[in-house]
């Protein structure tokens, strides 16, 4: 081989590396953590777990390879800025998310075009007034008794965000209660609602669940996907290796990374 076929050789190998480089960096995916807590009169109840939260994801997304961008600013919600990401974490927001209807469209079309959303905790006290959130997250905060213990039982094992827990668990937590339920739905944890300790029970129409009131499930929804947690109030939940083995399977099967092992692995509406 001569100087001149050397030479080619070399740019072409380092022209091929830079090129897989690049395309590896270029695949690397990116979600958003959204954590807006906004009422008319001012802020309403702001977690003090969101940073935990932040931090607890972004060092999901060093472990498992994705970015992780982290805001309370509904102007990121254009059809433009949306594109970058592989799903969209509500992280304990609250109240209302958005700020303008084009907001509120482009969240909405970002979904149909078949992004990821993942829901913790009080993202179901989010956009109490729009029934298509609702939908989406797959029901509406109504309200929760004291921080209690109570007893968590899985109800699908094969889906990402159980795979790694026990089958029941003891867990420290707000019960929430949610209602306009999705049906379509497909619960992943639940609970026995007649055993908690609740003086408001009778408000709440537990009969219709009998011993299994979902507290975490998913579904596909208008071509994208939804993963919902009513667990975790507290900041220590996000250093606990059970929880954080839930919404990391959750957020990896809503990015479209991590999928059912069963074949039927959810409705769509």
């Amino acid at each position: 081989m001569n100087n001149l076929q050397t030479t080619v050789s070399v740019c072409l190998l380092a022209l091929l590396m830079t090129c897989d480089a690049f395309g590896a960096a270029a695949e690397k995916k990116k979600v958003l953590v959204y954590t807006r807590n906004y009422v008319t009169n001012g802020k309403g109840f702001v977690h003090d777990n969101i940073p935990f939260a932040i931090e607890a994801i972004k060092k999901m997304g060093a472990e498992d390879g994705f970015d992780v961008d982290a805001s309370e600013d509904p102007g990121v919600f254009t059809p433009e800025n949306l594109k970058q990401y592989s799903a969209i974490i509500f992280a304990n927001s609250n109240n209302e998310a958005f700020e303008t209807q084009s907001q509120r469209d482009s969240f909405r079309r970002y979904i149909r075009g078949g992004g990821g959303f993942v829901g913790i905790h009080s993202a179901s006290g989010s956009e109490r007034e729009w029934p298509w959130f609702w939908a989406l997250l797959g029901g509406k905060f109504n309200r929760h008794p004291k921080i209690q213990p109570f007893e968590v039982r899985v109800v699908e094992k094969d889906h990402p965000a159980t795979k790694d827990l026990p089958a029941t668990f003891t867990w420290d937590d707000e019960c929430y209660y949610l209602d306009n339920l999705n049906k379509n739905t497909r619960p992943l944890l639940v609970t026995d609602p007649s055993k908690i300790d609740d003086p408001k029970k009778a408000e709440y129409p537990g009969d219709r669940f009998g011993d299994k009131m979902p507290l975490a499930w998913y579904h596909e929804f208008e071509g994208g996907r939804s993963f919902y947690t009513a667990l975790g109030h507290k900041k220590e939940h996000y250093q606990d290796p059970i929880f954080v083995k839930h919404i990391r399977g959750g957020i990896l099967w809503a990015m479209g990374e991590a999928k059912p092992s069963r074949k039927t692995a959810a409705k769509k509406n």
